[in-house]
């Protein structure tokens, strides 16, 4: 890392939930912590759903999102290096952020190291044990044939169909798990501690969950959830060897 340089780490904005209205004044939040942070950052992860829905036809992506498609354009093109990781509201992202923005998209949890530090960094979903319903439900999202029928649907009936069950399905929507289970619960802190058996990560950092947590995997590794920018606004942030969860007041 350069000096004086920072990585920084958000997910779960959700931008075009509960309503398109609401959801600009989140989103103008959300633009106006990454011109905070553009001095500064050396990396930017989003990690994911950053949309509460967002599906990609051949020819056509959902509208909106203006502000913080142009801030994210405006940011790489200043040479700072930013990778996406699908949620599980935009895992039918396809080629639109490489092609368009120059941001690679990442379907999987992904390695990295910094300053000799090995991250380990996704989105959450479907991790661990446990969570079969959801998993069940993602399988059939992301078949190829159910994706091929549903492009066959006029975006304007298929973006509305999957908004409104985007917002009323609780399975997805996350509702019903917006509170600390205790860490024998926490099906990511489970899926972390498998894998340091694995191998050694300094840090695991994850969304999804909807509430800013750090804690303890083993004496010398570390789970941080980012939380999200509806209720909390948080986010993470390395600079030197330091790992930082914070809130952003604005």
């Amino acid at each position: 890392m350069t000096i004086n340089k920072k990585i920084y780490f958000a997910s779960d904005q959700h931008f075009g939930a509960p309503t398109i209205e609401k959801s600009k004044i989140r989103e103008q939040k959300f633009v106006a912590w990454l011109d905070t942070i553009k001095y500064d950052a050396e990396v930017i992860f989003l990690l994911g759903d950053l949309f509460d829905f967002w599906f990609e036809y051949k020819k056509a992506v959902p509208k909106g999102f203006v502000r913080v498609l142009g801030k994210l354009a405006e940011l790489r093109d200043s040479g700072i290096q930013i990778h996406f990781f699908v949620g599980n509201h935009d895992l039918w992202m396809r080629d639109y952020f490489e092609s368009e923005l120059n941001i690679p998209t990442y379907y999987e949890p992904k390695e990295f190291t910094f300053n000799h530090k090995t991250f380990l960094i996704g989105h959450g979903d479907g991790l661990g044990p446990g969570d079969k319903g959801y998993k069940r439900m993602k399988k059939v999202f992301t078949n190829p044939i159910s994706k091929w029928f549903y492009r066959w649907l006029h975006p304007d009936i298929g973006i509305r169909l999957a908004q409104y069950l985007s917002v009323k399905n609780k399975l997805i929507s996350g509702e019903e798990d917006v509170k600390f289970l205790g860490e024998e619960n926490e099906w990511l802190v489970q899926y972390c501690k498998k894998k340091l058996t694995e191998k050694h990560y300094d840090y695991f950092i994850f969304g999804h969950r909807h509430l800013p947590l750090e804690i303890a995997i083993s004496e010398n590794s570390k789970y941080i959830n980012t939380g999200d920018w509806i209720t909390h606004y948080t986010f993470a942030k390395f600079e030197r060897n330091k790992l930082s969860l914070e809130n952003f007041k604005n």
